[in-house]
């Protein structure tokens, strides 16, 4: 039997309020993250929408049977930077509070569950990863069927492990790792288990056809719009002397133009720019400026997109 450590990563607990901060700094994706709570939160709990349905129809509709038949996948799929793994990570706060839960767990699958390309390996990896979820659950319901305890187990780089079974040069034991995997997402369906698996992906194109069309939702993550640059900026500069003006500029100095290929990620505006706007200033001991800001903008250079060569 293989060790927890071996299977899994950094195991989290919800609610939690470092996660909290995490999704709520999570700005410009707000519609994505509206939607995933939702649709995570009748996933995981089924009977928040039947109580719904009889709140204001007086009966389960035969529509909200549709949603509940549908398989307890999500897909995060987008460029590099634009926030899935950070949202996968830290969502299952904000679905404990809105289902009441006394806890939430999230398994971030580790990438060590392919294997060392072993006869039966990965596909044994990958069915102790599932059962161990499901045991950890224990009596998930109490003796009114209300949810004591639910999990989230999270694929991320989802393409290494859930790639298409249609590529020719595939190896048989990575074939028998998909099978396994599309066998043990729908018994969580089969079980109704409050189990949701999450897979984070930047290539959704090599996903298996099987595993896309499971999901329940493919949620697509993009570059941000300037308007969404212009929002992170205006966050994350509150509180300095910068007019609006200075900051739409740098915005769209961030974006694809004749100097750059392509426009900064969200990651690229969080983790780097902005840091090194403030590191710059605390360095010269000045005060963040609209000049340092449109000049740092002027020269930024943004994470290249996944599969692309810079030229």
């Amino acid at each position: 039997m293989t060790s927890n450590s071996e299977l899994f990563g950094n195991v989290l607990e919800y609610p939690d309020p470092s996660a909290q901060q995490r999704f709520n700094a999570l700005v410009g994706i707000d519609h994505i993250k509206r939607r995933l709570v939702n649709e995570a939160s009748v996933l995981i709990d089924p009977q928040v929408l039947e109580q719904w349905s009889a709140k204001h129809h007086g009966s389960t509709l035969d529509a909200v049977r549709a949603v509940e038949e549908r398989t307890p996948l999500i897909v995060l799929a987008g460029d590099v930077g634009t926030g899935k793994t950070e949202l996968a990570e830290s969502v299952g706060d904000p679905i404990a509070r809105s289902l009441r839960l006394p806890m939430l767990t999230l398994y971030p699958l580790s990438l060590n569950a392919r294997g060392r390309g072993l006869v039966g390996e990965m596909t044994t990896l990958i069915t102790q990863a599932f059962e161990h979820v499901r045991s950890s659950l224990g009596q998930a319901r109490d003796s009114e069927g209300q949810i004591r305890n639910a999990a989230i187990l999270l694929i991320d780089e989802a393409d290494a492990i859930a790639q298409s079974r249609e590529l020719a040069q595939m190896h048989h034991e990575d074939r028998a790792g998909v099978n396994a995997l599309i066998r043990a997402i729908d018994s969580l369906r089969r079980d109704r288990l409050p189990v949701l698996t999450i897979m984070c992906t930047n290539r959704s194109d090599a996903l298996d056809p099987a595993i896309a069309r499971r999901a329940a939702h493919v949620f697509a993550f993009t570059r941000p719009t300037t308007e969404q640059r212009v929002h992170v900026l205006t966050s994350a500069l509150t509180g300095t002397r910068i007019s609006a003006k200075a900051i739409e500029e740098a915005a769209r100095l961030l974006g694809a133009g004749d100097e750059r290929q392509w426009s900064v990620t969200y990651s690229d505006l969080r983790q780097r720019f902005v840091p090194d706007l403030v590191l710059n200033a605390y360095g010269s001991d000045t005060p963040v400026t609209e000049f340092a800001l449109i000049e740092a903008a002027a020269s930024f250079v943004p994470t290249r997109p996944f599969g692309k060569i810079d030229v």
